[in-house]
C-alpha cells in the first residue's frame, strides 16, 4: 500500500499570499496551464499535495460550475490555511491581472494590443510545454495501468469529437461509473484534509447562501430597480451558471453588460484582447468591464463589484463543498470511482491540449521545436516554471524585433 502524507502545513497566511502571487504574475496560458504550474509548485517542487489528493481536487473544480483554476487555487490555500489560505490565495493570484485590465479599462494603459502579439506568441508556445509537462506527469500518477489509461483516451476522445461543457460533465461522471464497475478500490492513504478548518455547518451555510442569492438577486432587481444591485446580479450569475470556466464565460458575459447597454461591442471585444495578454485568470475580464461601464456603476468601484461578484458563487461552492469531498473521497468503497474520475480528468486535459492550446498555438515546425524545448525544459527541471515564463515572453519580443516570430490567432 503507498502512503502519502497530506497534513495540512498550517502556512502563515503572508506566505500562502506571496506564493500565489507569483503564480499570479506567471501564471499565462490560461485556466488549464494553471492547473499545471500549480501541480509544478504544491505537488513536485514543494511537495505539499500528493498527485492523488491534487487529483480529488483537480476532479471536483472540473465538476462544479466555475472558474475551474481558481477554485483549484482556493482549495489549496485552504488546505494549506483553512478560510484565510484560500482567500489569500485568490487575491494573490487575482491581484496582478486585475490592476493591469482595471487600469486599462480606466485609460492608465496604452490600448495597442497588436503591440504584445510577439510577446503573447512565446508566452503561448511556453504553456504548450508546461502543459504537456504536468499532462505527462499526471498521467504516470493517475494513469499507471492500462484500465486507467483507457478510461482517459476514450475522455479525451469524446472531448475531441463533441466539445463543450455538458460533455465535459458527461465524461466525468462517466469516469465515474467506469472507475467504480473496472477497477479496484485505490488503496493511496490519505492522511490531509482539503477542507482544512470547515465545518459541515459551515459549508451547508456556503451552499445555502449560494442558492439564496442566485435566487434572491433577480427578484431584488425587479423590486428595487438598484443600478448596483442589476450589475453585481449579472456578475454573479456568469460566475454561477458557467461550467468549464475560463473562455466559457464570454457568452455569459456579452449577455450581462452588452445586451443591457452598459458596455458597447467594440470596448467589450478590446478587453477580451488585453486578457489573453496578462497572467492569471480570465474571469478578471469582469474588472475590467466593471471600470468600463457607461452607468453610475463604473470605475474603480464598479471594477470592484464585478470581480468580488463574479468570483463570489466560486467562493461559496468550494466553500460548502469540500467538507463533503473530503468524507467521500476517504472512503475506501469511493476510491475507485475516484480513479475513473482522475482518469477521466486527465483525458479532459488531454482533449484540452490538443484544442484549443495545440491547434491555437502551433502552426509551423519553429513552433513545434519551441514548444518541445520548453517541454525539455521543465522535465530535466533546468530551469523553474516562472523563469521559462519571463524567458518565452522575452523571447518572442526578441523574435518579433527581427521578424521571425509567429502567429497569434
Amino acid at each position: 500500500m503507498t502512503v502519502h502524507h497530506d497534513a495540512r502545513q498550517d502556512l502563515p497566511v503572508w506566505q500562502i499570499f506571496l506564493i500565489f502571487l507569483r503564480l499570479g504574475l506567471t501564471s499565462f496560458g490560461g485556466p488549464v496551464a494553471h492547473i499545471s504550474y500549480f501541480r509544478e509548485e504544491f505537488v513536485v517542487r514543494r511537495k505539499w499535495l500528493s498527485d492523488a489528493t491534487y487529483g480529488d481536487l483537480v476532479a471536483l473544480c472540473q465538476f462544479v460550475p466555475g472558474p475551474a483554476s481558481s477554485q483549484v487555487g482556493m482549495g489549496i490555500g485552504m488546505s494549506l490555511g483553512g478560510f484565510p489560505g484560500a482567500f489569500a490565495a485568490w487575491i494573490g493570484f487575482t491581484m496582478p491581472s486585475a490592476i493591469v485590465l482595471v487600469a486599462l479599462g480606466l485609460g492608465l494603459a496604452g490600448s495597442n494590443l497588436a503591440a504584445t502579439g510577439p510577446m503573447i506568441w512565446g508566452l503561448k508556445l511556453v504553456a504548450v510545454g508546461v502543459v504537456a509537462h504536468a499532462l505527462w506527469g499526471m498521467a504516470r500518477s493517475l494513469c499507471p495501468d492500462i484500465p486507467r489509461a483507457v478510461i482517459a483516451i476514450i475522455a479525451a476522445a469524446l472531448m475531441i469529437a463533441f466539445s463543450g461543457a455538458g460533455m465535459q460533465a458527461i465524461v466525468i461522471v462517466g469516469g465515474l461509473v467506469a472507475g467504480t464497475l473496472f477497477l479496484q478500490a485505490d488503496l493511496v492513504k490519505l492522511d490531509g484534509k482539503l477542507a482544512a478548518g470547515i465545518s459541515p455547518k459551515v459549508a451547508v451555510f456556503a451552499l445555502a447562501i449560494f442558492g439564496a442569492l442566485l435566487i434572491g438577486l433577480p427578484l431584488l432587481v425587479q423590486v428595487t430597480s438598484s443600478s448596483w444591485l442589476a450589475v453585481f446580479d449579472g456578475f454573479y450569475r456568469s460566475g454561477a451558471l458557467v461550467f468549464g470556466g475560463g473562455h466559457v464565460v464570454l457568452p455569459l458575459l456579452q449577455e450581462a453588460v452588452v445586451a443591457p447597454g452598459w458596455v458597447d461591442t467594440d470596448t467589450f471585444l478590446a478587453g477580451y484582447g488585453a486578457t489573453q495578454a496578462v497572467p492569471g485568470p480570465i474571469f478578471t475580464f469582469a474588472a475590467y468591464l466593471g471600470a468600463v461601464m457607461q452607468t453610475d456603476t463604473g470605475g474603480i468601484a464598479g471594477a470592484m463589484i464585478a470581480l468580488i461578484a463574479i468570483f463570489l458563487p466560486a467562493f461559496l461552492l468550494v466553500i460548502g463543498l469540500l467538507p463533503f469531498w473530503d468524507r467521500i473521497r476517504h472512503m475506501p468503497k469511493m476510491r475507485a470511482g475516484l480513479a475513473g474520475i482522475n482518469a477521466a480528468v486527465v483525458g479532459l486535459l488531454a482533449s484540452v491540449l490538443y484544442d484549443p492550446i495545440w491547434t491555437g498555438s502551433i502552426h509551423d515546425v519553429k513552433d513545434v521545436v519551441i514548444a518541445i524545448i520548453a517541454f525539455i525544459i521543465l522535465q530535466w527541471r533546468l530551469m523553474p516554471v516562472w523563469a521559462l515564463v519571463l524567458a518565452g515572453g522575452t523571447g518572442g519580443i526578441v523574435m518579433g524585433y527581427f521578424g521571425v516570430a509567429g502567429t497569434v490567432v
